[in-house]
């Protein structure tokens, strides 16, 4: 069983060695630093501290905002260390420890109020669609041909022109024909 620190700041002004000094002292054997903002959740220090992690390690961090900026990042991180038998713990959020029950109950709390708030938030995103489409708005791509290139396209499809001889002339895929 190993510990591994993960240490972040987000400007080149700041420094990263109270972070690696107080990981070390919380018994880090490894601690991986990058100065990155944490809008990215492709960290590259990040990543090769999750690499490393086999099961019974632990990932250590002060606080919970140099893992992840959102709720949703930091599930999604917490469950990629989970997935590779490895614990979390975070010195300065003590409940945020999943080798302890407690800590384990808590961040399943998290994730179910996240996932809550996910469908909250597509209930609303599809209200506010309905009432767009009840104003008239048309939601996807404008279609390619005109309602007169459209009629056109129809009656030479019904003469037996070739879909593909209608296609050239309007300058679209003789699929797009096809799905008229």
């Amino acid at each position: 069983m190993a510990i591994y620190g993960y240490a972040r700041v987000s400007t080149d002004g700041q420094t990263l060695d109270t972070q690696q000094t107080t990981l070390r002292s919380a018994g880090a054997d490894r601690v991986f630093s990058e100065k990155e903002t944490g809008t990215k959740t492709n960290r590259a220090a990040l990543a090769r501290a999750v690499a490393v992690l086999e099961a019974g390690d632990v990932l250590l961090v002060t606080k919970l905002d140099r893992l992840a900026r959102s709720t949703r990042d930091l599930l999604n991180t917490l469950a990629t260390i989970a997935a590779r038998g490895a614990g979390f713990k975070s010195l300065g959020d003590t409940w945020a420890d999943t080798t302890t029950p407690h800590g384990k109950l808590m961040i399943t709390v998290l994730g179910g109020l996240a996932e809550f708030e996910r469908h909250l938030i597509l209930s609303r995103t599809g209200e506010g669609r309905e009432r767009a489409k009840a104003r008239g708005v048309k939601f996807g791509r404008k279609p390619k041909l005109t309602k007169h290139q459209r009629d056109q396209a129809l009656a030479r499809r019904a003469a037996g022109e070739p879909l593909i001889e209608i296609a050239k002339t309007y300058n679209v895929s003789h699929m797009t024909i096809s799905r008229l």
